[in-house]
């Protein structure tokens, strides 16, 4: 699962994405759980189709949580189960997904027997559209609504970069151990996801080859 990411800055995701905000927007770049990050989806008051850039917590709040602050997490969502998931069934039945732009990502690697935190670029140098689905929860006591959205992983067992990443369940085979990967949704893809119906959106939703990563350890210095 990844719990850690590098938001790029305003004018590149704009560049990028041909979007903008309405408003001024702020969000944080480096971007863990519970903070407030930046993602792209289909306007939500658009009379016609256009790209709408957002910001809300990484962390997506369900429609029936009773306050903000989940108790459980929900950064990240296995694909494989979003029909069937309380807190995801919903958004993903209502075509609410969106794109999550990243300078990189972070992944651990335990194959020194130790958490080694790895950080993965593209290798063509371009940000990542990350695979999310987003939801607006609103405050019953203040009517306030609350944007957050949640970052769609996939199963990359046998995938020669991905499927090193994570601590191995010693209670499960080789094959078997569920390594997980961020989706990524290509730029010419973009539409198709924040739009397509159901079953052709659910295309997308597949590993990126291993060429497409450029991927290294993070070297730790140590304080003297």
């Amino acid at each position: 699962m990844c719990t850690r990411y590098i938001s790029p800055e305003a004018g590149d995701i704009e560049r990028h994405w041909h979007v903008g905000g309405r408003s001024p927007l702020r969000w944080t770049r480096d971007m863990f759980p519970s903070y407030q990050g930046a993602f792209i989806r289909a306007a939500r008051d658009s009379a016609s189709y256009e790209r709408e850039l957002v910001v809300g917590q990484w962390g997506l709040i369900p429609w029936f949580a009773k306050e903000r602050k989940v108790r459980f997490p929900t950064s990240n969502a296995r694909s494989e189960e979003l029909d069937q998931k309380a807190s995801y069934k919903h958004p993903w039945a209502r075509g609410q997904r969106c794109v999550i732009p990243a300078e990189s990502f972070f992944e651990p690697c335990w194959e020194t027997g130790k958490h080694v935190p790895w950080r993965f670029w593209r290798a063509e140098g371009e940000p990542w559209g990350l695979a999310g689905l987003w939801n607006v929860w609103v405050d019953k006591e203040t009517g306030e609504e609350v944007e957050s959205y949640t970052m769609l992983t996939i199963n990359a067992d046998g995938h020669p970069l991905m499927g090193r990443m994570h601590r191995p369940d010693p209670k499960r085979p080789p094959e078997q151990q569920d390594k997980r990967s961020v989706v990524s949704i290509e730029l010419q893809d973009v539409d198709l996801w924040l739009t397509a119906p159901l079953d052709m959106a659910a295309t997308l939703v597949r590993l990126a080859p291993a060429e497409m990563f450029r991927a290294e350890p993070v070297v730790r210095v140590e304080q003297g």
